[in-house]
Parts: C-alpha cells; structure tokens; sequence
C-alpha cells in the first residue's frame, strides 16, 4: 500500500475556499490578503484562520455550505487521483479550510478521506468560530505521521502535494514532495517543482523516478 496526501485549497480547488465565502460576507479582500500572508509563511496559520473565519460571522450556513459545494475543481483532480489508484495509492485530503468542501469533493474525487476544519453554525448562521483537526501550522505533518503509523506506510511510499507554508510540515514525512503552484516557502522543501496549472502536469515526474 501507499498513500498520496493533497492539499485541497490551491491544489485539488482551483483557488481558497474562505476567499469564496468572503466574497459573499463582502470581506474577499481583506480575507485574501491574509490568506496570501498565511500561506507564503509571514503568519501564525491559527491565528490567521481564527482572523478570516471570525469575518464570516452572520454568513448563512446553508448558503456557505452552497457555495462551498460549487468550487471549481483545478484543471486534472480527477485524472491524477485515478491515475494514482490504479497504481495502489491510498488517497487522502488534508485542509487548513473546511469539511463542508472537503466532504463533498472527497465524494466528487473518489478519496479515501478527507481531514480538515469545520466552521461553527448557531441558529443557522456561522458564529465566526472554527475547530477541527487542522488548525494549526504543523497539523498536516502530526496528521500524516499518524495515519502513517496506522496503515503501517512509510515515508519511502508516501507522496504529498501542497502549495503553501502550512503544507511543510508534512513534507518532512514524505519521499515524494511536490510544490504544486507553490510559495517560495513550500519550494524550498520539495523535490518536484510543478508550476502548470494543472494536476497532470505531476504525472510525468512520477514516472521517471518519483513516487511511482
């Protein structure tokens, strides 16, 4: 068995969730700019996620569960994680963002599962608040070492794709590293370097010596 980890936001989405929730509350700059800080490593990621999701308060939970529904897919998410069961990988999603997305593409995609935050509702509005199990800057890689461990997967047959800072952490886990699109912070941790928009674009480097 092997096991391939994906970021969600930037990675498997074309683009961050929060920054579609945020243009609905009227807030999509001011979110943006902070996502961009968090994700290049200039933030504290928890403190950053605890700022953005608390400008979302008063967003109507069945319009954010709407939206969060209706992402774009980045160019090739079906193609790679097809390619990559064919050829024995499990395939999973670890989000700094929010399982009402990850849930719902984690079906879409076929993944086997899907780890991330969740936003909190009150007499159906979001209340600004969030938890879950990827909330701060190392989740990812305290995350992987467990599911690791669990399924009995070693670094050798792990692969992992992310695009920002908080994706670093789990690099440390992983043969296979890609920098898909990436900041410059998550660059420097990677050994594949992909800048094409697209998640094919992966596919010849696993052949030629990576993961596969």
């Amino acid at each position: 068995m092997k096991l391939a980890v994906f970021d969600f936001d930037s990675t498997l989405m074309d683009g961050e969730t929060i920054d579609f929730l945020a243009k609905e509350c009227g807030v999509e700059a001011e979110v943006a700019r902070i996502t961009h800080r968090a994700m290049s490593g200039e933030l504290d990621f928890y403190e950053s996620l605890k700022t953005r999701v608390g400008l979302l308060a008063g967003l109507p939970h069945s319009r954010a569960k709407e939206i969060c529904e209706n992402l774009p897919l980045m160019p090739g998410a079906r193609e790679i994680v097809a390619f990559l069961h064919e050829r024995g990988y499990k395939v999973v999603c670890f989000s700094g963002g929010f399982s009402l997305a990850t849930r719902h593409f984690a079906q879409i995609l076929g993944l086997d599962g899907d780890f991330s935050n969740i936003l909190h509702a009150k007499s159906g509005v979001l209340s600004g608040e969030v938890g879950g199990e990827m909330m701060f800057g190392d989740s990812k890689g305290v995350l992987l070492a467990r599911l690791q461990n669990l399924l009995g997967i070693s670094a050798r047959d792990t692969l992992c794709v992310g695009d920002g800072a908080n994706d670093v952490s789990m690099f440390a886990y992983a043969h296979t590293r890609v920098a898909f699109c990436a900041k410059d912070v998550l660059k420097k941790a990677a050994n594949i370097v992909v800048e094409q928009k697209d998640l094919r674009a992966i596919i010849p480097s696993l052949e030629s010596g990576g993961a596969c």
